[in-house]
């Protein structure tokens, strides 16, 4: 029997890491793409700690998603796991570059991705898609408009795909983190290792602590396996309860 194809982006970012490893628990071939594998040794150390990758430097979503089915002829699972650094500046202070930066990133390309994938998915019938969000937008803060705006657009996309793909069978469904332990948010010298940062976790955080990345990968793996079609178009949240109401002094 073939094995199941499953794509990852950014697969070395936020989301990536426990993703890569739930699919290949599961039996995939794992298809990672990462703009750091365009250094060749960094592929090689890659793939000789990760047997059943095949990994990918940037690319443009088009071109990406032709050479998974030329290679492949299938894919069973498509995870767009999109990560920029989370810019914070009143909105009057802010440099419009770090604006059309932001949206590209986390908005505009999973808009390509999809734009690609869907002929092709329609076409084989099947395939369960996964985008990796935010959900920062529960409780705005000063100065964070820009992530804001794009993680509520990636947001409001998972809603139109899964309207546009829902009669085809294949769900689209969105993992919304906040406060998940990852270098690229929630780094470990400032949030586990520095006292400080493990109290204002304490305290922002119901659960008390970052997220792990196993647990998140439990959620990928659940939805990358779902057989059925009638879960799609949620935004599932994943902060630890959070935001919730201030703790209260005893």
């Amino acid at each position: 029997m073939q094995a199941k194809v499953g794509l990852i982006t950014n697969a070395l970012d936020f989301v990536g890491p426990p993703a890569v490893e739930a699919l290949l628990e599961d039996g995939y071939r794992v298809i990672a793409q990462d703009p750091a594998f365009a250094d060749e040794g960094r592929r090689e150390e890659y793939v000789g700690r990760h047997s059943g990758i095949v990994p990918l430097g940037p690319m443009n979503p088009y071109d990406l998603i032709t050479r998974v089915w030329d290679e492949s002829g299938r894919l069973d699972v498509l995870i767009s796991n999109d990560t920029f650094p989370a810019i914070h500046t009143p909105v009057d202070e802010a440099n419009i570059e770090d604006l059309y930066a932001t949206v590209e990133n986390v908005m505009v390309a999973p808009f390509k991705l999809m734009q690609a994938a869907i002929p092709r998915l329609k076409a084989q019938g099947f395939g369960n898609v996964i985008l990796v969000t935010s959900s920062r937008t529960e409780l705005p803060l000063p100065g964070g408009a820009i992530p804001d705006m794009a993680r509520a657009g990636a947001n409001a996309l998972v809603k139109s795909l899964s309207i546009e793909l829902a009669p085809f069978g294949i769900p689209v469904n969105a993992i919304a983190p906040n406060y998940l332990y990852s270098e690229a948010y929630f780094p470990r010298a400032k949030f586990i290792d520095d006292p400080a940062g493990q109290e204002f976790i304490r305290e922002v955080v119901p659960a008390g602590r970052l997220g792990e990345p196993e647990e998140v990968g439990e959620l990928v793996r659940y939805l990358a396996n779902m057989k059925g079609s009638f879960h799609t178009g949620t935004v599932i949240k994943f902060a630890g309860g959070w935001p919730a109401a201030p703790k209260r002094p005893n």
